[in-house]
């Protein structure tokens, strides 16, 4: 039978439609064709000025900026409309100087140098005083919103309000822990550690599982196991770890789905008043291949379906042999 679940954090339902499961490797989503290494762009990038460079790492300013600080951050109505310029910042990770498109297929020590750059781009982003909020991601894969260029890159942009996706999640672990003086996200892990199956894989600092209220096949969070609300901070000394677990559930979906397009975000505390996030709030990755579409019911009602049970795609994911 299908079931209704709650994701505990900001109370979306999830309709996991255990009548409508696939064999996990039926989802197929390819890359299909790149670019040629002559005419990509960011091979091109890797030779201009940077904002930012180390190991291998690069970080540009992108071609067509979704938010810029050319103008100051002005907020004004517009009738009972508020509008503004659109502030903040946008920029390219290039992840590594040669034309490789997944970031499965870098070196564990490469990965550890991207996750540095974050880090260190978020702290110098972060000074800026209008800046409220700082987003690393990664579009790989047409579906996933991205280009078929075929360069392993992601993005950081900086927003000068807060997103409500950040609120919601915010605001839902600050409940929990007003009323259990606990971290909802360290109950998760403790909870998940001992039951084991939507646990994926695991090592000395961080797990990886497949959420109770999956809202996709294959959604896959990365939790570190040390309670801390701030991600460009926490991970000083742990970049090697992480980089070690992103690689192996990367390379999981590579192998065992296809080597589907994906996305991932780094959901972190805001940037202003950090202090008042420490104790209810937990930073995590969330990773997810782009298997199924949104589509009328998921739009109108802001349920999700998941046409396969969190469980059973863990269990498929642990099989998988990323040594082969």
């Amino acid at each position: 039978m299908s079931q209704l679940r709650k994701d505990p954090i900001v109370g979306r339902w999830t309709i996991i439609a255990t009548e409508r499961a696939r064999r996990p490797a039926a989802f197929v989503d390819p890359l299909s064709t790149i670019t040629d290494p002559k005419q990509c762009p960011y091979c091109q990038d890797i030779a201009s000025k940077g904002v930012y460079e180390s190991h291998g790492v690069k970080v540009v300013n992108s071609r067509s900026p979704i938010l810029d600080d050319t103008k100051p951050f002005e907020l004004r109505g517009h009738g009972l409309y508020d509008v503004c310029h659109s502030y903040g910042s946008h920029e390219i990770v290039l992840e590594v100087s040669e034309h490789i498109a997944n970031m499965a297929d870098l070196p564990k020590e490469q990965i550890n140098a991207v996750m540095q750059t974050y880090a260190l781009r978020m702290q110098a982003l972060r000074k800026n005083p209008f800046i409220e909020y700082i987003l690393a991601y990664k579009n790989y894969g047409v579906a996933a919103g991205s280009r078929n260029i075929g360069h392993s890159r992601s993005q950081i942009m900086a927003v000068p309000v807060l997103p409500m996706r950040v609120k919601d999640k915010i605001n839902g672990a600050q409940k929990y822990f007003d009323f259990h003086e606990r971290c909802m996200f360290c109950d998760m892990i403790t909870q998940e550690l001992k039951d084991k199956q939507r646990v994926v894989v695991e090592n000395e600092d961080f797990v990886v599982i497949t959420p109770f209220a999956s809202r996709f096949p294959f959604e896959t969070w990365i939790l570190p196991k040390d309670h801390h609300c701030d991600f460009a901070d926490a991970i000083k000394d742990h970049e090697d770890s992480l980089a070690a677990i992103m690689k192996d559930i990367l390379l999981r979906f590579k192998i065992g789905l296809n080597d589907p397009a994906y996305n991932y975000m780094i959901q972190t505390s805001p940037v202003k008043n950090p202090s008042s996030f420490k104790d209810y709030y937990h930073w995590h990755i969330e990773v997810m291949p782009r298997l199924t579409r949104v589509a009328g019911f998921e739009r109108g009602t802001g349920f999700y379906i998941c046409p396969i049970p969190p469980e059973m795609t863990a269990a498929f994911l642990r099989e998988v042999d990323i040594h082969a």
